[in-house]
C-alpha cells in the first residue's frame, strides 16, 4: 500500500474522521483510523459502535490496501509536518509518513478485528448545512448534560413534509427551531428520532461549509421515538452516522402556549451585554432581576444588600402595567445569544412561570425571515419576599 498527498489534505481529512473516535476504549481497534487507498483516492474511516464517520479525499496512489493505525496519533504527527507532499506506505508491519525532510514510523493495528462499519440508511431528503448547523447550535445550548438522562442530552429532529424541527430540553429550558428541508418524496410520513447532542453538533460545525447535506434514516416513521436506528449525514465526500437514543422529549406545543401574555421588546445584544454586566455580583445560581415598566423601560437588578448592581434599558412593553421577573442568568444569556434577531420578543406569564423568548425584526412592520423561526422556553425564578 503506497501514496502521495498534501500535508494539508491529509491533516484536514485524518483531523475530521477523528471526531468519530472515543477518547478511550477498552478495545484498542477502536481508536483507530482505517485508511484505504484505491484508483486516484484514499479513505478514511472511524467507528466506536456509536458514530461512524467516512471521508474520501483525493490522493496519488501505488499500490492499493488498508493499514489501521491509531487516529489520534496520526492526527498528532499530521499537526507537526511541515507543508510537503507526503509519501506514505507500508513497510513491514509499520505505516510510514516522509515529507520535508522529516520521516515517522507508526505501528498498526489488526485490520481483521476492526469491525464493519454501518450500512448507510436509506436517503430522505437534504437540507442546506450551513441553515442545519446554525439550527443545531441555537437549540443544543438547551440540552442536558447528564448522562443519566441520555434522552435529555440529545436534540430531537423532526420531519414532517418540508419542514425540520430540532428542539432539545434539561427540563428547565426548551429550544425549538423549525427549518425548511428538501424530502426526496412527496408527502413523506412524518420521523421523528432523537440524535446524541454533543455530537450532532460537532458533526454539524465539522459540515457546515458542504453546501447540502444528504440525510438518511433507518428508524421506524412516525413519533415512535425508538432509539432502534441510526442517522445519516453526508456532504463534501463525507459521511457520518449516528445511533439514534430512546424516547422522546416533552411535547412543547401545550408548553409553548402561553394564555394572555405581556409581551416585551428589547434591544437583543444590549440586553445580553447588560446581563453580563450585572451578573458580576450575582452568587452562584442566583438570579439576574427584570422589572419591565409601562414607561417603556426595563430595569435590570442583581445581588443583594450592599454588592448590588443594576442597569435600564429601552424597552417596550404591552398587556401588563409593570412586570418583574427573575432568570438565571447564564440561561438567560444562553436564550440572547441563540437568537438571530436585533430584537427579542418576551411573552411573560408572571415571576416563577413559563416566559417564551422568540427573534423580533429591527422594526416595526418588518417581514421576519426564516432564521427567526426559533424559539426559547425559559422558566423564571420564584423570587423570595
Amino acid at each position: 500500500m503506497q501514496f502521495r498527498i498534501e500535508r494539508g489534505a491529509l491533516a484536514d481529512a485524518v483531523a475530521w474522521a477523528a471526531g468519530s473516535l472515543p477518547a478511550r476504549s477498552p478495545v484498542p481497534v477502536l481508536g483507530g483510523l482505517l485508511l484505504t487507498v484505491g484508483e486516484g483516492r484514499l479513505a478514511l474511516s472511524g467507528f466506536d459502535h456509536e458514530a461512524s464517520a467516512h471521508i474520501e479525499v483525493a490522493a496519488g496512489t501505488g499500490a492499493a490496501g488498508q493499514v489501521l493505525v491509531l487516529g489520534r496519533r496520526l492526527l498528532d504527527i499530521c499537526k507537526v509536518l511541515p507543508e510537503a507532499t507526503l509519501t506514505c506506505a507500508m513497510e513491514g508491519s509499520r505505516f510510514t509518513v516522509e515529507g520535508g525532510g522529516i520521516s515517522f514510523g507508526l505501528s498498526t493495528l489488526p485490520v481483521a478485528e476492526y469491525p464493519a462499519l454501518p450500512a448507510r440508511p436509506a436517503r430522505r431528503g437534504s437540507v442546506d448545512a450551513a441553515a442545519f448547523a446554525t439550527a443545531v447550535a441555537q437549540v443544543s445550548v438547551a440540552a442536558g448534560r447528564d448522562e443519566a438522562l441520555p434522552v435529555l442530552s440529545g436534540i430531537q429532529l423532526r420531519l414532517d413534509g418540508a419542514s425540520m424541527t430540532l428542539a432539545a430540553s434539561d427540563r428547565y429550558r426548551y429550544a425549538v427551531r423549525t427549518l425548511p428541508w428538501r424530502p426526496d418524496r412527496p408527502d413523506p410520513e412524518p420521523a421523528q428520532v432523537v440524535i446524541p447532542g454533543r455530537r450532532l453538533a460537532e458533526l454539524s460545525r465539522s459540515l457546515a461549509k458542504a453546501g447540502t447535506l444528504t440525510v438518511g434514516l433507518d428508524a421506524p416513521v412516525g413519533d415512535g421515538g425508538s432509539g432502534r436506528g441510526l442517522i445519516a449525514f453526508e456532504g463534501s465526500r463525507a459521511r457520518t452516522t449516528l445511533r439514534l437514543l430512546d424516547g422522546r422529549l416533552p411535547r412543547y406545543d401545550k408548553l409553548f402556549a402561553l394564555a394572555d401574555p405581556a409581551v416585551a421588546v428589547t434591544g437583543r445584544e444590549a440586553l445580553a451585554d447588560a446581563v453580563r454586566r450585572v451578573a458580576v455580583v450575582a452568587e452562584p445560581n442566583s438570579p439576574v432581576r427584570l422589572g419591565f415598566r409601562a414607561d417603556g423601560t426595563v430595569l435590570l437588578q442583581a445581588g443583594y444588600e450592599d454588592d448590588i448592581a443594576a442597569q435600564r434599558l429601552p424597552c417596550a412593553l404591552t398587556g401588563a402595567d409593570d412586570l418583574t421577573v427573575a432568570f438565571n442568568p447564564a440561561y438567560l444569556l444562553d436564550a440572547l445569544t441563540s437568537l438571530r434577531t436585533p430584537r427579542v420578543r418576551f411573552e411573560l406569564l408572571g415571576p416563577g412561570q413559563r416566559a417564551l423568548l422568540s427573534g423580533a425584526p429591527a422594526a416595526d412592520g418588518a417581514v421576519a425571515t426564516a432564521a427567526d423561526e426559533h424559539r426559547h422556553l425559559l422558566m423564571s425564578v420564584r423570587q423570595l419576599a
